[in-house]
């Protein structure tokens, strides 16, 4: 079996862990491939195994059974345009904070890899969000796991953008952006912004106004089978469009097109981390918070 690891910089609190990491997949004869970035920093911090493989591209990954995202949710939303349409399983060891797609903590690293060799798993897949546009371009990978979002540069002034689904026009927002969010994305920044919350196997996208002018206006929920189109117009001659961390410059009335990727994302869930599970962990739903005492 082989394993990748991709990964961030993290706090020397964790230093241990994935030190642990590593005696854990080595104990059980697994083979290690750590994205050469992620190899650099680690060299300052651990001593690596001296089998350990180095990738740099998603070419160099055929062949391996998992990959491990060492860091926070930002972390492994970045692991989509490694693994791309692999369909390699990801599984989040979470040394960030909140940890709603990365599950595992410290004290559970080895049980997760136990449950990886022993096939002790399930698999959610999650659909992606594709970005097209006749006017420009969007990198390699024009896709985003959680959201897409179009702002204004400046932040200044508001923003007007004309949306359309199936090429029938909906509404125009006036607003300091929009976000067009997969369920995966549901619980992060359309969440904030009032938008609902959409367990991942469902077909939808959620259209949620940033601070919208008219207060009438609120989160609306499609079916991710439509094509939506958006144009967005203001004072400033440029816009922000953003595909999870990925930032881009868009000019004025450039239409974007945003439909459902031709394939998932295959994110790992062991035992005990399901999607309601998480949500009252991470959420504190089901909490009785008269019972606290200040």
């Amino acid at each position: 079996m082989k394993i990748a690891l991709y990964g961030k910089r993290f706090d020397d609190e964790f230093t241990d862990s994935i030190e642990k990491l590593l005696e854990s997949m080595i104990r059980r004869g697994i083979s290690i491939v750590i994205y050469e970035k992620f190899y650099l920093y680690l060299t300052n911090r651990i001593t690596l195994p001296i089998t350990a493989e180095i990738f740099k591209t998603s070419e160099d990954i055929q062949g391996v059974s998992f990959l491990l995202s060492v860091g926070g949710d930002g972390t492994l939303l970045e692991t989509a345009a490694i693994i791309r349409d692999s369909r390699i399983p990801v599984l989040g060891i979470n040394t960030g904070r909140l940890g709603f797609l990365s599950p595992v903590s410290n004290d559970a690293i080895d049980a997760a890899i136990e449950a990886l060799v022993n096939q002790d798993y399930t698999i959610d897949k999650r659909s992606l969000i594709e970005v097209r546009s006749s006017q420009q371009e969007f990198g390699e990978f024009p896709f985003a796991l959680n959201d897409v979002t179009i702002t204004n540069k400046q932040r200044n002034s508001m923003i007007t953008i004309h949306a359309y689904v199936n090429d029938q026009f909906m509404s125009t927002y006036w607003a300091d952006g929009l976000i067009v969010a997969t369920p995966t994305g549901s619980t992060a920044y359309s969440l904030s912004c009032g938008g609902p919350i959409v367990m991942p196997e469902s077909n939808n996208v959620i259209l949620t106004p940033i601070a919208p002018h008219n207060l009438n206006v609120r989160p609306f929920v499609i079916s991710n089978s439509s094509k939506v189109s958006l144009r967005a117009e203001g004072r400033e001659p440029q816009f922000l469009l953003t595909l999870d961390s990925r930032t881009f410059t868009i000019d004025n009335e450039t239409i974007i097109d945003l439909t459902r990727a031709s394939f998932e994302f295959h994110l790992i869930n062991l035992a005990g981390h399901g999607f309601f599970n998480t949500i009252r962990q991470k959420m504190g739903w089901g909490l009785d918070a008269r019972s606290k005492r200040i």
